[in-house]
């Protein structure tokens, strides 16, 4: 058989199998996060997330809830650098995103069943 056939055959197959996994996982929510910041990010937004006073009032003077501010960890990035990962029981990680133009840091504390905002800026 010659390589041309052979990568025929190949490609072939290669074109059903994408086309069956296409057709299984259509319309399931797959996701792959194998990076460190879409695991971090993944993980702390499905947990609840908490608050304190003086940050629900910096929410209330900005006219935002907490749909964006889950929105703002579940597409932030975090920098590992400024993060506290090694701190026990629970972590503390360094989020940056934007909201209306504007810089945002959000410190969050990752812990086993909440997340709770520590501290949110902007810049």
């Amino acid at each position: 058989m010659k390589f041309v056939q052979r990568l025929g055959y190949y490609l072939g197959g290669f074109a059903i199998g994408l086309i069956l996994l296409l057709f299984f996982l259509n319309g399931k929510d797959a996701s792959c996060d194998y990076g460190p910041n879409a695991r971090t990010v993944k993980n702390i937004a499905s947990k609840r997330i908490v608050y304190n006073e003086t940050i629900e009032q910096t929410f209330k003077n900005n006219e935002m809830d907490s749909t964006i501010v889950r929105q703002l960890i579940r597409y932030g990035s975090v920098d590992f650098s400024e993060s506290d990962i090694k701190s026990e029981p629970c972590k503390i990680y360094h989020i940056e995103n934007s909201y209306k133009e504007r810089d945002v840091i959000l410190k969050v504390e990752n812990c086993d069943s909440i997340a709770k905002v520590i501290s949110f800026k902007f810049n």
